[in-house]
């Protein structure tokens, strides 16, 4: 007997191939994947052709500053310089219970959702290190539902003042699963230049993932992304690297981007694009034409990047929108960067999933196949394209070999008789 067996569902694997299959669950392992498996089980659910697939990965999200918007006071500029200077107005008053609430309440919003791993982003530009110590915290509370990957972030840069060097540091001894950085927030290109060099060393010696907040600013002459590419090349780390953000690679003219595309080939580097905030907080300064303030996502895929999309933010001094639902992102990339052709469509639901392992270096544990954990969604859906055009709901949520959650989905009723 299984402890849970899924029937009549539509497995989406790896590809994009969709066959009818059953899936057995055993003592949170994926143990069978058939047409048809006759074999009883403690939990049935009949799908009825609903889609399954791996679950929702959040490549990107802060949680230590989510759902504190209009704390102190509401970003009315939408810059990303006033949510800065906003936020570090509200970190004064961070306390332990504080990040770790609303952490969690934000963790369970996404996982209702279908997330189950997620990387979020911990200041670490404070000598208390709260906001750090809370997420790792949480990271131990959750990590029996969802994986939480932390990153040692130094908001103000780590050169912005005279300690910042030495709490990105510490945070790696504390334990942060990766280190970051914030290049174009450094007080001058050769700080900002230093600090992308200080992070992979950190790196290299503390054997942790790197994931840089990178050229996220209007400014074409922003070009730290060309340092990020150097030093994975000569360090051999690119798989490893993640540059976040390079909003900037979407203001560089051509003749640059073509030739930081063809050194970009040379690496495995990994990027992210925050679609929602990003077209919502660049292109502030602009009249008109306006720009879309996201990175040049399709180019990068067609040149075969990994590259996946995050939230962001959710309800914080930068996005005062935001559900922690990744179709919601998804679509948001499919628009902005218009991916409308099938096979983009498609790839902007793998940038929520399986580009998203691949980011947070968790590929070998991910996926519905035999022999893998078992965090297994179940959307309202016959594809990828459904999923994404209708902002599925997502039905079940199989966490670890555990239901996690499960949401009905709506049921619309007309109720006008003989109408055109």
């Amino acid at each position: 007997m299984y402890d849970l067996l899924l029937r009549h569902g539509r497995l989406l694997q790896a590809g994009g191939t969709i066959a009818a299959m059953d899936l057995a669950i055993q003592q949170g392992t994926i143990v069978a994947i058939a047409p048809q498996i006759e074999a009883p089980a403690t939990l049935e659910l009949d799908l009825q052709g609903q889609l399954i697939s791996p679950p929702f990965v959040e490549s990107h999200i802060h949680l230590d500053s989510a759902l504190t918007v209009g704390e102190p006071r509401w970003n009315q500029s939408g810059t990303l310089f006033e949510g800065i200077e906003i936020w570090r107005d509200r970190k004064q008053s961070l306390s332990l219970e504080d990040v770790k609430t609303r952490a969690v309440e934000t963790l369970k919003q996404q996982a209702m959702q279908g997330v189950l791993f997620v990387r979020s982003h911990a200041d670490v530009s404070e000598t208390s290190l709260i906001a750090l110590q809370g997420l790792l915290e949480v990271r131990d509370a959750v990590k029996d539902w969802i994986t939480l990957q932390v990153v040692a972030f130094p908001q103000d840069g780590i050169y912005g003042s005279p300690q910042n060097d030495y709490l990105i540091e510490t945070a790696m001894e504390m334990g942060a699963d990766a280190v970051g950085g914030i290049p174009h927030y450094e007080l001058t290109r050769e700080d900002g230049v230093k600090s992308v060099h200080r992070i992979f060393a950190l790196a290299e010696k503390y054997d942790r993932l790197i994931d840089i907040h990178c050229d996220e600013i209007d400014d074409d002459q922003s070009r730290f992304l060309e340092v990020v590419v150097a030093c994975a090349m000569r360090t051999d780390m690119g798989s490893r690297v993640t540059a976040s953000h390079t909003t900037a690679f979407g203001s560089y003219n051509n003749a640059y981007a073509f030739k930081l595309l063809g050194l970009l080939r040379r690496t495995e580097l990994n990027f992210i694009a925050n679609p929602l905030i990003n077209i919502t907080l660049q292109g502030r300064t602009d009249t008109y034409p306006k720009r879309r303030g996201v990175t040049r996502v399709k180019e990068l895929w067609q040149q075969g990047m990994n590259v996946s999309f995050g939230h962001d933010c959710i309800q914080d001094p930068w996005y005062s929108m935001g559900t922690g639902n990744m179709l919601d992102v998804a679509s948001m990339g499919l628009h902005v960067c218009q991916m409308t052709g099938t096979a983009e469509i498609d790839a902007c639901y793998d940038m929520v999933t399986w580009h998203g392992a691949k980011t947070l270096n968790v590929s070998d544990r991910y996926g519905v196949e035999v022999g893998k954990p078992a965090n297994v969604i179940v959307l309202d859906a016959h594809d990828r394209y459904d999923a994404l055009r209708r902002r599925a709901t997502v039905r079940y949520v199989i966490s670890q070999g555990n239901l996690l959650a499960h949401t009905d989905a709506p049921k619309p009723v007309w109720h006008r008789d003989n109408a055109n």
